[in-house]
């Protein structure tokens, strides 16, 4: 879903981005939709794109807030993400624990 418009770093972006969701289970056309998203709102904050949204420009960058969730700060990963880590270790009634017990399940 590379666009004309997108510079060399930004199709390599969007393909790092499409891939690593991918790795996680999303589906393609979802991880294509999440990637061109993504690539989209940095391009918005680097001043790249014609038009851009006030969240775009001013929300915290996309990058960032995955810096901030991949590391085991005040929220940590999420319920989801934690799920689908229970999901690939076969955890049993993983569908019915709350965050605590998924963490606590996965050897967090």
């Amino acid at each position: 879903m590379p666009q004309r418009a997108w510079n060399k770093k930004r199709e390599r972006q969007y393909e790092h981005i499409k891939e690593g969701l991918e790795e996680r289970g999303r589906s393609e056309d979802t991880a294509e939709e999440i990637a061109a998203r993504t690539v989209n709102k940095e391009r918005a904050r680097a001043g790249e794109a014609r038009e851009s949204s006030r969240t775009s420009t001013d929300d915290i960058s996309s990058s960032r807030r995955g810096g901030l969730r991949s590391h085991s700060g005040s929220g940590g990963r999420t319920k989801a993400q934690l799920y689908e880590e229970a999901k690939r270790k076969n955890v049993k009634g993983r569908s019915s624990m709350s965050k605590s017990q998924l963490e606590r399940a996965v050897g967090r």
